[in-house]
Parts: structure tokens; sequence; C-alpha cells
């Protein structure tokens, strides 16, 4: 039986993953769509074809209208959005497609992870450490005098939805009453929208990723990151699998367990020096670093796959998931590269960045994996050189 899967927002790497895993598949065929384009999923050769779409972001309006005559004119048997914006799009307007299938749980049930303040009132009624948190629902009720700091000031939503647009907002630590006042000046959107400040949490990132098919949880996997982008915090460059956490896995599976969730999460956590874990977010997609997982035996997007065919009432291929590689790699060469650079201007010592430069140029083949160059499936590491040198010329 043949299954047409259309993948939405295929600038993202994540995308890029989800295309090669189910692509490759002989009886699924994989759609890519995009504002942009030319993208780095539509240039895989797993992609049977790239579509042209508005903008999620800037037209929301538009953009489902496309959407609806794009499900009229073929069979999409799943659509599987990879941001944040496509994904809570489509669940708050699912009543306009009658044949819409989407691998995530219901808008209510999202929003209560992806909804900070909600999470928090999640996590404290489940005994999940998370820090100490003030909520507002606007600046007008903060008292800026009776603030302690360092303070994280959080805002409820990573993306807000006016209706005509969305509006991106900003986590940010501040360290003064003055930097407060400033946030506050310059980001409008905490006039009118609820906000979070908590106490700031010293340590390392760490998150558990997670599928969960309909309230049962069906696999967790780690990693730790070894370099980012900018270096000193950002996004993951160079990663590593890791054994997953039994504390961690067991604080993932409380909250996830707790709204009966359905798809893929992330549950991010920071470790405080003397190892205590407090929870920070949940991301309800798809991640960054999602092609290790895939890398390391834990093929997230064709075990989603299946658990939505097995909803649909087709036999569920049998996935082995029970272990994976650990130490294996996974390098996003042209972002290590950036890192790399970004590392060499900043205010290192000589010996400092002479080690940086020794870890660059030796990558540890033997378990070390490209995210993007593949030799198998160029296309996506022609189209991102090709982005690259464009962006280095100022074109």
């Amino acid at each position: 039986m043949a299954f047409h899967i259309l993948v939405l927002d295929a600038h993202q790497r994540s995308a890029l993953a989800v295309t090669r895993a189910l692509g490759s598949l002989p009886e699924v065929t994989v759609t890519t769509a995009d504002s942009a384009v030319s993208t780095l999923a539509g240039s895989s050769k797993f992609s049977s074809q790239s579509l042209l779409s508005p903008s999620a972001e800037l037209e929301p309006g538009k953009y489902l209208d496309w959407l609806e005559q794009c499900l009229a004119a073929q069979r999409i048997d799943l659509v599987i959005p990879v941001t944040e914006i496509t994904s809570q799009l489509l669940l708050m307007n699912q009543q306009r497609f009658t044949h819409l299938t989407l691998p995530f749980a219901d808008y209510p049930t999202v929003m209560s992870l992806a909804d900070k303040g909600k999470l928090v009132a999640l996590a404290e009624r489940n005994n999940v450490p998370c820090p100490t948190s003030q909520w507002f629902a606007s600046a007008a009720e903060l008292d800026v005098d009776a603030q302690e700091f360092p303070v994280v000031l959080k805002p409820c939503l990573s993306k807000i939805y006016t209706g005509v647009a969305w509006v991106a907002t900003r986590v940010r630590v501040l360290y003064s009453k003055q930097e407060l006042i400033e946030e506050l000046r310059v980001s409008h959107y905490l006039n009118s929208t609820p906000f979070m400040l908590q106490e700031f949490i010293p340590g390392h990132g760490a998150g558990i990723f997670c599928l969960y098919d309909q309230g049962r949880p069906k696999v967790f996997f780690a990693h730790r990151r070894l370099r980012e982008k900018p270096p000193q915090g950002g996004v993951s460059v160079l990663s590593e699998s890791v054994p997953v956490d039994p504390v961690l896995k067991a604080y993932a599976e409380k909250l996830l367990s707790a709204v009966q969730w359905h798809g893929v999460a992330m549950v991010e956590f920071r470790i405080t020096p003397d190892g205590r874990a407090y929870l920070m977010e949940v991301n309800t997609r798809f991640w960054g670093s999602l092609q290790l997982a895939i890398d390391a035996g834990v093929n997230f997007p064709r075990l989603l796959w299946a658990a939505e065919q097995a909803r649909a009432g087709h036999p569920e291929p049998v996935m082995h998931t029970d272990s994976y590689r650990i130490g294996q790699r996974l390098r996003w060469f042209l972002g290590d590269l950036d890192s790399l650079y970004i590392y060499l201007k900043g205010n290192y010592s000589r010996a400092q960045k002479l080690q940086r430069i020794i870890q660059f140029l030796t990558p540890h083949p033997g378990c070390t994996r490209h995210e993007v160059n593949r030799w198998a499936d160029l296309g996506p590491a022609r189209h991102e050189l090709t982005l690259y040198i464009k962006q280095l010329m100022g074109r």
C-alpha cells in the first residue's frame, strides 16, 4: 500500500531528517513544502516534489488557504510540520480540514505543555522540580522594586499569534533592576501577554526525547551537546548520544503521562553543579538534532509514522527501540565552522584557541556522521553550501 506524506517547514534541518527517514521507505512518497523556493529538505533526493507555500509566520491566513487547496488537490495521508508556528497554526484550525491527519495531541493538550506558565502549574501538581516562578498576566502587575537578581524573564509563549501574524518572544537572564526595566520597555508584547520571572538556575542543559502513543510511552533517547553556536550556548553543532538518565526519564513520564500525550516531545532540564534537575520547558515537535537519534538507532520519524498507521487500522511495523548506540556523534559542519570562527574571535587564550582548532580538525570519524553532508544524498549539502557562500559574499 502506498502512502503520501507532506513535510512542512522544509528549510529546517529536522525536516531534512524526517524526509530522509520516511522518503527512503519504498511504500512512502514524501512531498516537502516551504515559503522559500529552494530548501534543505526539498533538495533531498527523498523529496518527490517541493511545493511553494505562503509564509505561515507572515501570512497565516493565506497559508491555511494554500494548505486547504493542497489537500483537496491530492491525497495526503499524513502532514508533518516541524516548527512551533505551523504545528500550532494547523492544530488551532483543524476544523477546516476534515481529512487532515496530524501526529500530535489536540490543541489544548499541546498548549498545556507549550505554554510555560501552564507547564509550571502542571509540574508542581506532579512533583516535578522547576525554578521558583512568579506569574504575571502583563507588565502592569509587576513590581520592579520587589525583585531579586539575577532573574530569568520568560514569556509564557515562545510565539504569540495575533490573528494576522506571529510575534516572536525571547527569554532573558537579567542581572539588575535597570536591565529589567529596559526589557519591559523594548519587549512591547509583555504589556499584553503573560510571562514569568523565574529564579536563575546555574549549571548545564539536558534533555529527554520521547515518543508517546495515545498516552503510552514508546521510546526515550538522550544526548549531550559537545559544541554549540555561539560557543557560550545556543544551537548544537556537535552532539553525542548518551544513556537516558533515569531521574529525568521519570520526570518526563510524569508530565507527559499526566496529559495523555501523543507524538514526539523534548523535555528540557537544567542540571545544577550538585546534580539537581529543574524543568525548563517542553518542545512539542521534532528537535534540531533529530538525525543523531536516527543514526544511533532510534528512528523517531518512522516510529511516529508506524504509530499513526496503527491508529488508522494498518498493521504496525515491528520497530526495535529497546536500546541504541551510546557515543554516536552528529556534526553540523557549517554550523561547527561558524562556531569555530566565533570562538577564535572571542576573548580566549592562545592555548584555548589552539585546542579548539585541534578539536575541530579531529572529528572522530569512526563514530561521527555529518548531519547535512551525506554521500548518498548530496543535494542538501550543495544547497546549504550555496546559501553559505552567498551569505559570506553579502548577497
